[in-house]
């Protein structure tokens, strides 16, 4: 799933250590949507996701997302954590994706294998 919008908060960074001890981060940004009737969608990153992607403030992103929800005495959470970042008018930096390729054949005879 996508989420394309602009980062207009960035939250503290929380982090902590889980049952089993080990340590965790989790930073969470606001993400106002375009269109006539924008939307504003908290989408956290975990780990080393945070320093990865190095989210700023005022920029247009695309996000690869995947929402879920657990139960925690007998209540309903929901989490939208962002895995993907493609940053508009950028050319594979930091935590962007790669671009499309449209086919991996060539004719060159230096590309050909010798068998």
């Amino acid at each position: 799933m996508e989420l394309s919008g602009k980062i207009i908060n960035q939250l503290q960074e929380v982090s902590g250590n889980s049952k089993s001890g080990n340590a965790w981060r989790k930073q969470e940004f606001i993400v106002e949507t375009g269109g006539q009737y924008p939307k504003k969608v908290c989408v956290a990153l975990w780990g080393d996701k945070i320093d990865q992607f190095a989210l700023k403030v005022g920029e247009q992103v695309t996000l690869g997302i995947d929402v879920e929800s657990r139960e925690y005495n007998g209540r309903w959470y929901t989490e939208v954590k962002a895995y993907k970042v493609d940053r508009a008018g950028s050319s594979n930096g930091p935590g962007t994706s790669m671009p499309e390729v449209d086919s991996f054949y060539s004719e060159s005879e230096e590309d050909k294998l010798p068998f």
